[in-house]
């Protein structure tokens, strides 16, 4: 199964390192598996603004202020984490064969 194509480079790369570790197949599951990669294309978007332009920025009165795109990243992230949490991966397959561990 190939990744959707609006993602970029590097959340492929991770979408087919996921599937061929797990086999994804079943519609929820790659539904979250989308979203998840979707949020870290996002995190890493909003880091990269964040890198350069620092995490302070001048408001129109001349006053340092957060970021605003501190919070797309910080958001980005927990919905990342929480799509795979979803997914019930381990840090390691429990088996050799691709596909979840039965039960789980």
């Amino acid at each position: 199964m190939n990744p959707p194509k609006h993602l970029s480079r590097t959340a492929k790369a991770w979408w087919k390192k996921i599937q061929d570790e797990y086999g994804i197949e079943d519609q929820a599951g790659q539904l979250l598996l989308v979203t998840a990669l979707e949020a870290f294309d996002r995190m890493k978007q909003a880091a990269a603004q964040i890198e350069e332009d620092g995490p302070q920025v001048q408001d129109r009165f001349g006053q340092l202020k957060a970021h605003p795109l501190l919070t797309v990243e910080r958001d980005s992230r927990a919905q990342m984490l929480a799509a795979l949490k979803q997914l019930n991966l381990d840090l390691e397959p429990l088996r050799d064969a691709p596909g979840r561990p039965p039960g789980v």
